[in-house]
């Protein structure tokens, strides 16, 4: 009697939810926050970081785009390396380096849920709340990835309408006139430091708005033609994420000095007030909750397909790579995600991580760079994207310039996460024995 096949994932995702896959990942919390701390770094011209930030994140979009569509394969990052080298140590290493990112994002979105956008509606505490929400996010990853990446384009659809409203609101404010309107600003760069100094420190942090094109990889197995599709994905969801961000950095430096955008904890609500048109408070908080939603939806889904991706690759005990068999979905890697998310969550503020996060994933991208030109030497016998030879080197350098614009102490940081995860690696050696290499 034969063996039952074994269940694969199901290849349920075309290339237009794919696209708004990609825009949802980009379009996250982050660029409610981040303008007025990326003015604070580079001065009113705020559009010119993210503009740098965007052609930087492109050069490294190639290098996926052909990786992936090389190798169509879920883990991602952690997949490509081990092919590239072959060497357990460095891949966990990658893997666990991409994968702490995703689950300290979640983690924090999920915190941030339950705290002031939240208390617009109702007062509840902020770790309960963490801790329903990300359950909530796992029982949608679980009920099957078509679902979740429907409910992923709903969300991004209110993102963009929430942004779509901002640039609305400083067109309207603009046409009004007022003491504080003023398009000059939108070329002014900081006073007292050189303006290449300030336009990388503040592409620096505007690549963390720019950061999420990445986790789509993880969607291979669960696209329907990847070879055609990503590269579509890819460069269309990007470069639409990065459009509208240049237009609401337009759009805000001209309405609000940057001086109040640089103390502002929420900088577009400034835009939002200096509308002539009242739009209400209460609304942006609401987008902003879906917005927070829509970023730790993702960020579990990639997780648990890396977690997912590294079993199959032996990485990680086979167990983790186990499939729902009615849902096809990696349930055994959710499980295990969300538990961690949830740890995170209990252990309190996850802020100070923020820093480390871009970090460890600009060493990622280094990586998967010099990765691109390893395995050229390996040909496959499908079509598949090629980028330039000159392309995945530049994304490699400036991948490491950019590391340069962070802070000594996020550098300990970043190499404290990596030595808990040289003890879980050492842990998974004793307990499993050396995973053969593939």
């Amino acid at each position: 009697m034969s063996a039952p096949p074994e269940a694969t994932l199901k290849r349920a995702i075309s290339r237009n939810m794919l696209i708004a896959l990609v825009i949802g990942d980009v379009l996250g919390a982050g660029i409610y926050a981040l303008v007025g701390e990326v003015a604070g770094r580079v001065g009113g011209a705020i559009w010119s970081a993210f503009l740098l930030a965007l052609t930087l994140a492109l050069f490294t979009a190639c290098a996926y785009a052909e990786l992936v569509t090389k190798f169509p394969l879920a883990g991602g990052a952690a997949v490509y390396v081990n092919k590239a080298w072959r060497r357990s140590f460095l891949t966990f290493l990658v893997a666990f380096a991409v994968m702490s990112s995703g689950l300290t994002s979640a983690a924090t979105l999920a915190r941030a849920f339950g705290g002031r956008y939240l208390s617009a509606f109702v007062e509840a505490p902020g770790t309960l709340v963490g801790l329903l929400f990300v359950t909530a996010v796992a029982l949608i990853n679980f009920r099957g990835i078509s679902e979740s990446v429907r409910l992923n384009v709903v969300l991004t659809s209110i993102e963009i309408l929430g942004l779509v409203l901002v640039v609305v609101a400083g067109v309207a404010a603009i046409v009004h006139g007022g003491a504080d309107i003023d398009a000059g600003r939108v070329f002014e760069f900081k006073d007292g430091e050189p303006v290449l100094l300030a336009l990388l420190g503040g592409a620096g942090l505007a690549f963390f708005a720019l950061i999420g094109f990445e986790d789509s990889v993880n969607m291979a197995e669960e696209t329907r033609e990847p070879a055609r599709d990503y590269p579509w994905a890819l460069f269309g969801g990007l470069v639409a994420a990065g459009g509208i961000y240049l237009a609401i950095t337009a759009v805000a430096s001209t309405v609000v000095p940057t001086a109040r955008l640089t103390a502002s904890d929420g900088p577009l609500l400034e835009v939002v007030r200096s509308d002539p048109l009242n739009l209400p408070t209460k609304l942006f908080s609401a987008i902003a909750l879906c917005a927070l939603a829509n970023g730790a939806l993702i960020n579990m889904i990639m997780a648990s397909r890396i977690v997912y991706g590294m079993a199959r690759e032996r990485i990680l005990p086979a167990g983790l790579g186990a499939v729902h068999g009615e849902r096809r979905t990696p349930l055994v890697a959710i499980i295990t995600t969300t538990a961690i998310a949830m740890v995170l969550i209990v252990s309190g503020d996850l802020g100070a991580l923020a820093d480390t996060t871009v970090l460890l994933l600009l060493l990622v991208f280094s990586t998967v760079n010099v990765a691109v030109l390893v395995l050229r030497r390996d040909p496959v016998d499908h079509t598949h994207f090629r980028a330039p030879t000159a392309v995945p080197v530049i994304g490699a350098i400036v991948s490491m310039a950019l590391m340069t614009t962070k802070e000594a102490e996020t550098f300990a940081r970043a190499g404290l996460l990596l030595l808990v995860g040289t003890g879980l690696w050492a842990v998974n050696w004793a307990l499993h024995g050396r995973h053969v290499e593939a």
